[in-house]
């Protein structure tokens, strides 16, 4: 009985054991990315996140120029 129980548990864990081996394999082919991509779209996020920075100055500048011409 021991014996039919390890030979069954030794099944269970070869087979998760062959399935996560080849899931980390297909894992690390697709993670390989070109550095220069990824650095433009650092490069282009950095600009997007400067222009918002821009824009909402701007807006906030125009909003305390005209409470005060309202106000005063």
């Amino acid at each position: 009985m021991k014996n039919s129980f390890s030979s069954l548990k030794d099944k269970i864990i070869q087979k998760y054991t062959e399935r996560y081996t080849s899931i980390d394999e297909n894992l690390e082919s697709a993670k390989s990315t070109n550095i220069n991509v990824l650095l433009n779209r650092v490069k282009l996020d950095q600009k997007k996140e400067s222009r918002k920075k821009l824009i909402f100055t701007a807006a906030t500048s125009l909003g305390v120029v005209l409470f005060g011409v309202l106000i005063f």
